[in-house]
């Protein structure tokens, strides 16, 4: 291999490595399965030798040990750009920080505006080329190493090598340091087991499903109910075009019922930006030509998304209020996620030819005193909106799926009461009517 020598003599150790970091700098880690695991110990060990560091990274498992040998931000300062549950405990603690994005900007934030002193990845083995595979979040990083001033690469056998251009990858001339990790288990996150509520949702998206429609699934047990409805159907010849890959391709996949061939943009091909599952779905994508990745400037690109024709999103939320507006990433100011790529998806898929948005949710919630929550809210007073009214589409609970496109105020309160839960109706009624939005004879 050519260029062997040239990976041999930046071989170092991980303490090695990290020496490349001074007291100030900004510091990029690769996101979930890119999160470089030794390198962050290796540098929370020098926390005593530096100040004022600060972290960038990206839905990361967890634990960091830049955080968890620094609880007073003395040394340390990590911010995410989208929330795991480890991340989101740390927001919660005052020893995180969120960073507002729309996915399909991130590459312009790092041209115009962002500093990178070092950026720290995990990445697959080099190919006989030359190439590393940027297989964890390979949709974002390449941003983040056109702008580094150093690069320190994290070889992990077991992170898949997947498909795509120079664009989602990383060659050996342009690493300062690399460091090995043998074969360590990626961040495995297969699907829950979906809810009785997960396949009534379910159900209600299938009917507007057709033969040869392109996917974008969130995470959860509602695509994975969806997955299995699917599975059973009639339906055939679906694409993937997804800021984030998952089990539930895999398992439409296996079903025969993936094939992108009715694809209008990339026939062929699957589409992903990034890639979290099981180590079955790793195995799937590992060197397989039928799937490609790319940057999510262009995968979440409203405009790219829409020529893929019947392009059905469907993505999960937490609250909508009477008004149509979505949130689904906070619960009052506390940060649950982020914005990630559902207003992309959204907007994509609404200016498809034939395309769908759906935003789903159960009705209710259970609070820690138990008490039944309705998800549909007055208004969202306090709670960040994520997808605005303006662009809100299908709305769907266990009670049916809506369409809110083009409906005034009182049309939207009224659609969205009937998919409330029915012991919350009669309180949001009197909400509507207190608010001016609901005719004195609307069916109730």
């Amino acid at each position: 291999m050519k260029y062997a020598q040239e990976y041999r003599d930046k071989l170092c150790t991980a303490a090695e490595a990290v020496r490349l970091v001074h007291s100030g700098d900004w510091v990029d880690y690769g996101g979930n399965n890119g999160f470089p695991i030794a390198l962050d110990a290796a540098l929370a060990e020098r926390r005593d030798e530096l100040y004022g560091v600060k972290v960038r990274g990206n839905l990361m498992p967890g634990p960091l040990q830049i955080c968890e040998c620094d609880p007073e931000l003395s040394h340390f300062v990590y911010h995410t750009w989208h929330c795991s549950s480890y991340e989101r405990r740390l927001c919660d603690q005052g020893r995180a920080f969120f960073i507002p994005m729309v996915f399909r900007h991130e590459n312009w934030y790092y041209e115009q505006f962002l500093s990178v002193n070092v950026a720290m990845m995990t990445v697959s083995p080099m190919d006989e080329d030359g190439w590393f595979s940027l297989a964890g979040a390979m949709g974002s990083e390449r941003f983040i190493l056109d702008k580094a001033e150093h690069i320190i690469l994290e070889v992990n056998e077991a992170m898949p090598y997947i498909c795509g251009g120079p664009e989602v990858k990383v060659h050996v001339s342009e690493a300062d340091r690399i460091v090995e990790v043998g074969n360590r288990p990626l961040w495995s996150m297969p699907l829950p087991a979906p809810s009785e509520t997960d396949r009534r949702i379910a159900a209600h998206i299938l009917p507007h499903l057709c033969d040869g429609a392109t996917l974008q699934l969130g995470i959860g047990g509602m695509p994975n109910a969806l997955g299995e409805l699917i599975a059973d159907s009639d339906l055939k010849d679906l694409g993937m075009h997804t800021e984030l890959c998952s089990d539930g391709y895999l398992a439409l996949s296996k079903a025969g019922k993936l094939t992108n061939r009715r694809k209008t943009l990339l026939p062929g091909k699957g589409v992903l930006g990034l890639a979290i599952g099981s180590k079955e779905m790793y195995d799937w994508l590992d060197h397989n030509d039928d799937v490609v990745g790319l940057p999510l400037s262009y995968v979440n690109d409203p405009a790219v998304i829409a020529q893929n024709d019947n392009m059905i999103s469907i993505n999960g939320c937490l609250h909508a209020d009477l008004y149509g507006q979505v949130g689904a990433e906070s619960t009052g100011t506390r940060q649950i996620s982020g914005t990630g790529g559902q207003l992309d998806f959204v907007e994509g898929a609404i200016r498809s030819h034939g395309g769908k948005a759906f935003l789903c949710m159960s009705s209710t919630f259970t609070g820690k005193d138990g008490v039944a929550r309705s998800r549909i809210l007055p208004s969202l007073a306090g709670d960040i909106v994520t997808t605005p009214r303006s662009l809100a589409c299908y709305i769907v609970t266990e009670y049916g799926a809506v369409n809110l496109a083009g409906l005034s105020t009182w049309q939207r309160a009224d659609a969205l009461i009937s998919i409330a839960h029915p012991d919350h109706r009669e309180e949001l009624i009197r909400n509507a009517q207190e608010q001016r939005i609901w005719l004195p004879h609307n069916k109730r």
